[in-house]
């Protein structure tokens, strides 16, 4: 049952980010500032979900639970490069939005193509610090508690459950700068989406507060998506934990975002649609 589950979640994942791919590469009316950073998300998309389903349904399929200290390693690595890479690109994307509805008329200015590649290239490279800092971190953690770990890939909370009793403090520093980092960006959507909201309600045709907001819903949707899954899953009170339970968010936070965002902006974007 998991296999086929995960099975059909990676194909889903993997059609739908490869389609925007490849519109948005070979469609030439695409090559915009919003398309270009919806290419980069399905790539962090697609990088995330190869990152944690195959090993997955390997062990699922031989019915074992088995991976290398250097294959949790580059797991968790890759893991957290990929999705910290997504959450910074929505936050990219979410000032795109901003400029496309607040500042038309300095569009082109603020969010030229060189512009939109330095800003790209800044989600990387800090997701690629982000990520090597936190597995650094936490693989030096000496380990007490066995080696079994209680999910279907390596992520931070689990290894830190196998570590000893007073060693895991030396994450708490890494994971409070992470904390502040995402809450600032938090509250730079926040101000970005009233800044929007109030601009919307002031256009004065119905059609046209209707096209504006119609721009920003996919990106609200997939933002939400992402945010409420990872928020739950790392938030959740430990008097309502167990295994099964546990597994169920890290499927939700982990693997249904890359599979849903494609459907989500295929879904209201009428020039991605035409084009795949």
């Amino acid at each position: 049952l998991h296999f086929c589950l995960l099975l059909g979640i990676s194909l889903a994942a993997l059609l739908g980010n490869g389609l925007i791919i490849s519109a948005v590469a070979c469609g030439h009316h695409l090559h915009t500032p919003m398309f270009f950073f919806l290419l980069n998300l399905a790539l962090a998309d697609l990088g995330s979900i190869c990152t944690t389903v195959p090993k997955a349904m390997h062990n699922s399929l031989c019915d074992t639970r088995n991976i290398s200290y250097s294959g949790c390693a580059a797991q968790l690595f890759f893991f957290l490069f990929f999705l910290s890479a997504e959450f910074s690109l929505l936050t990219i994307m979410c000032y795109d939005r901003y400029v496309s509805i607040c500042k038309p008329l300095h569009y082109g200015t603020l969010l030229g193509s060189r512009a939109c590649a330095h800003m790209a290239a800044a989600a990387w490279a800090s997701a690629f610090l982000y990520s090597v800092l936190h597995t650094a971190n936490t693989f030096s953690l000496p380990l007490c508690h066995g080696n079994v770990l209680g999910q279907f890939f390596c992520e931070i909370p689990q290894i830190l459950k196998l570590s000893c009793s007073n060693s895991y403090i030396r994450e708490l520093g890494p994971l409070l700068g992470s904390v502040f980092l995402v809450f600032g960006c938090f509250v730079f959507i926040v101000f970005s989406y009233v800044r929007i909201f109030r601009a919307v309600l002031r256009i004065p045709s119905e059609q046209g507060r209707h096209k504006a907001f119609s721009t920003c819903l996919p990106h609200l949707a997939v933002l939400s998506v992402f945010l409420s899954t990872g928020t739950y899953a790392n938030l959740k009170p430990h008097s309502i934990s167990s295994p099964s339970l546990d597994l169920v968010v890290s499927v939700l936070y982990s693997v249904m975002p890359p599979a849903l965002n494609p459907l989500i902006y295929s879904l209201r974007n009428q020039e991605l649609k035409a084009e795949v």
